[in-house]
C-alpha cells in the first residue's frame, strides 16, 4: 500500500519542485538572452549592413570588413596600434599589480591589511570622477594644472606643455591612470584567496626546500589560488576595454587630439554616434569582440582547469 501512495505522490509531484533548478536559473537565463546574447546576434547581423539609422538597412556582406583592414587608413595606423599597446600594458600590468598588491597585503595583520585594501579599491570606484576632477586638473594644459606650476617654479620648462592635447603624452598618460585604477574587484578577488590558503601547504613546502615568501608565492599561492586567478585575469580584459574612454575624458574630444588616444571602442562610437554608420561600427564591435574573446582563451589556458 505504501509503494502505490509513493507512486500517486511522485505522480502528482508539484512540477515547481521537480524543476525548482529551471525556475531559480530562468530569470538569470531571460536576462543573458535578452541583453547579452540578443545583442550580439544584432550586432553581427548589423555588421554585414549599410545603416545610417534612419534608412532600411541594405545588405553589404563583407564589405564593411573589408573596409576596415584595407581602405580604413586611421584603424590600421592608429587605432589598432594604439588598442594593443594599451591592452598589451594596461592589462597584464595591472593584472600583475593586482597580485603583486594583493600578495602583499596578505603578509600585514589585519587593520593595516584591512585599511590599505579599501584605500586602493577606491580608486577603481571613483575613476570616472576623479578623471576630471583630479588628474584633468593635473596634467591641465594651463599654468594653472598641478604639474605645469611645479615644472614652471623649477624652472624646468619656460612655457606650458599641453600634455592632454600632445599626441605624445596623452597615451602614457591614460595608461598611467587605468593603471592608478586597476585594483578593483579582481584584486580584491586575489586577496581573499591568497587569505584562504591553507598553512599547512606552506609548512609542507618549507619541508620540500621553498626558501623564502617568492619561492612561496610562485609554488604555493598561486597555484592554491587558480580560480581567484582566473577571475582576475577576466577582470583585467573587462577593465582594459571598459576604460578606454579615459582618452576622450581626459582631452575632452572624440576622437583624441591626432588619435593619439584612441582605441577600437572609440573609434565604434565615432562612427556609430556621430557619424551614424551603423553597420561599420558594428563590424568594429565584433572585431573588438574577437579580441576579447582572444584574450579570455588566453587567461584560460593559463588560469582554467582541463
Amino acid at each position: 500500500m505504501s509503494a502505490v501512495n509513493t507512486l500517486n505522490k511522485r505522480r502528482f509531484e508539484n512540477p515547481f519542485i521537480k524543476y525548482s533548478h529551471i525556475v531559480l536559473i530562468a530569470p538569470f537565463l531571460v536576462l543573458f538572452l535578452v541583453f547579452i546574447i540578443l545583442p550580439i546576434i544584432f550586432a553581427i547581423g548589423l555588421s554585414f549592413t549599410d545603416f545610417n539609422a534612419v534608412e532600411t538597412p541594405s545588405i553589404v556582406f563583407f564589405d564593411n570588413y573589408i573596409r576596415i583592414f584595407s581602405q580604413d587608413s586611421i584603424f590600421m595606423q592608429k587605432i589598432l596600434p594604439n588598442t594593443v599597446l594599451y591592452a598589451v600594458i594596461v592589462g597584464p600590468g595591472g593584472y600583475i599589480l593586482a597580485f603583486a598588491m594583493a600578495w602583499l597585503l596578505s603578509l600585514l595583520s589585519k587593520v593595516p591589511r584591512t585599511i590599505l585594501a579599501v584605500t586602493l579599491y577606491i580608486p577603481s570606484m571613483t575613476a570616472g570622477v576623479t578623471v576630471s576632477t583630479v588628474w584633468a586638473v593635473l596634467f591641465s594644459g594651463d599654468r594653472t594644472g598641478y604639474l605645469n606650476s611645479i615644472l614652471l617654479r623649477l624652472g624646468l620648462i619656460q612655457t606650458p606643455i599641453t600634455w592632454l592635447q600632445n599626441a605624445d603624452t596623452l597615451m602614457p598618460i591614460m595608461i598611467l591612470v587605468a593603471l592608478w585604477s586597476s585594483l578593483g574587484i579582481g584584486f580584491l578577488s586575489m586577496l581573499s584567496g591568497i587569505l584562504n590558503v591553507n598553512p599547512e601547504l606552506y609548512e609542507a613546502a618549507r619541508l620540500d626546500g621553498v626558501k623564502n615568501r617568492v619561492q612561496e608565492a610562485i609554488y604555493v599561492t598561486v597555484p592554491s589560488i587558480r580560480p581567484q586567478m582566473l577571475f582576475g585575469a577576466g577582470m583585467a580584459i573587462v577593465n582594459t576595454f571598459n576604460s578606454a574612454g579615459l582618452g576622450v575624458q581626459l582631452s575632452g574630444s572624440n576622437p583624441t587630439p591626432n588619435y593619439a588616444g584612441s582605441l577600437i571602442v572609440n573609434h565604434v562610437d565615432d562612427f556609430g554616434f556621430i557619424r551614424y554608420e551603423m553597420g561599420y561600427a558594428a563590424a568594429l564591435s565584433v572585431v573588438l569582440l574577437v579580441i576579447i574573446y582572444g584574450a579570455s582563451q588566453l587567461a584560460y589556458k593559463m588560469f582554467g582547469d582541463d
